[in-house]
């Protein structure tokens, strides 16, 4: 079966409520479970608490316009919250704030809910914090979320329609969505095969029917892969933290780099040139299984729906982009009034504590 269509039934099987679909048998299951015992003798697990990048970014520009700042929301799990750095400029909410404020020339309000450990079933706690009635919803969202289902084994259909899920509320709520879909668990350094070829081909799968279902509902992907790109794999040493799993300032820097494009152009902030498809560059329409499944493929790409293709016999097409990555410069937060008094159990869950 092609990867398209894996990812086509698990995205079908979730929007109507269907069963996991298993991917291995009890012996692979077995081996599977041995093999993960030993990896976790090697990587590490970092207990320490994600600092915390919440605050005005892009204060400098606040007297140029006169304009409210942009307000970014960001989910997921602790790679959203920025686990293996030190530094709250060094988090990936932190340099796309920094980022975003630099494109738009107007300050940029970021909110972090991301949890460490979280999988897709904590998602609707996150939005519930991230709508906070009393607030005006988030111009838009990042979401990076997926590793914690594969490695804990949630049924892939379920993983989606979680996430599906939050989407839907985030969109209906009038926010622009974009997900850092599941990153390539095949390129943790010190997991060995078969665990690693398992790893990389649950991650992909998942990666892939994330796409379509987030598509599907407006909002925009871009491939995590290989944990954004080649880099990685050349260079796990420079890219990965101390915990040997999570990414260092460099790394979240390249992860960046490759979500700061999708993120502007969801809000009609990027060049309209560059919204063109480059033939040159591998760009173009597809069905949007078939994008989804190249982007799973490639760290780095991007996949939204096709706007001036209407769909054909294979269901929706989407517009699969490869965009040029931009470096991000790094700022610290402004803490606003009182937010960095935030000591309440809630606030700590928000944290990543």
């Amino acid at each position: 079966m092609s990867r398209a269509r894996v990812a086509r039934r698990i995205a079908t099987a979730a929007a109507f409520g269907g069963g996991g679909i298993s991917l291995l048998g009890g012996a692979a299951v077995g081996l599977l479970l041995t093999e993960a015992r030993l990896a976790k003798r090697v990587v590490g697990g970092s207990g320490d608490v994600p600092p915390r990048a919440d605050g005005r970014y892009g204060s400098a520009f606040a007297h140029r316009t006169g304009e409210p700042p942009l307000r970014l929301g960001f989910l997921g799990d602790s790679t959203a919250a920025g686990q293996g750095v030190r530094r709250a400029r060094e988090t990936p909410g932190a340099l796309l704030a920094s980022g975003l404020a630099a494109v738009a020339e107007r300050p940029v309000k970021l909110t972090n809910v991301a949890l460490s450990g979280a999988k897709s079933d904590d998602l609707d706690r996150q939005v519930s914090l991230l709508l906070d009635p009393a607030l005006p919803p988030p111009d838009v969202a990042v979401l990076m979320i997926g590793a914690n289902d594969v490695t804990r084994r949630m049924p892939l259909s379920t993983s989606v329609r979680l996430l599906s899920d939050a989407v839907r509320r985030l969109r209906e709520a009038g926010t622009e969505v974009v997900v850092g879909t599941c990153p390539d668990l095949g390129s943790v350094e010190p997991v060995y095969q078969p665990l690693r070829w398992l790893a990389r081909r649950a991650s992909r799968q998942l990666a892939a029917a994330q796409t379509i279902a987030v598509v599907d509902l407006g909002g925009r992907t871009v491939s995590l892969g290989d944990l954004l790109g080649p880099e990685f794999e050349a260079r796990p040493r420079e890219l990965f933290g101390p915990d040997n799993f999570h990414p260092s300032a460099e790394g979240y820097a390249t992860a960046a780099m490759a979500l700061l494009p999708t993120l502007c152009a969801s809000l009609g902030l990027w060049p309209e040139a560059d919204e063109r498809p480059d033939a040159r560059r591998g760009e173009g329409f597809l069905p949007v299984a078939q994008a989804a499944a190249e982007a799973a493929e490639e760290g780095g790409t991007e996949v939204t729906a096709a706007r001036t293709v209407s769909s054909g016999p294979r269901g929706p097409w989407a517009l699969l982009k490869r965009r040029r990555r931009r470096p991000v410069e790094q700022e610290h937060p402004q803490e606003e009034s009182g937010a960095a008094a935030d000591t309440s159990a809630e606030g700590a869950a928000r944290r990543g504590a």
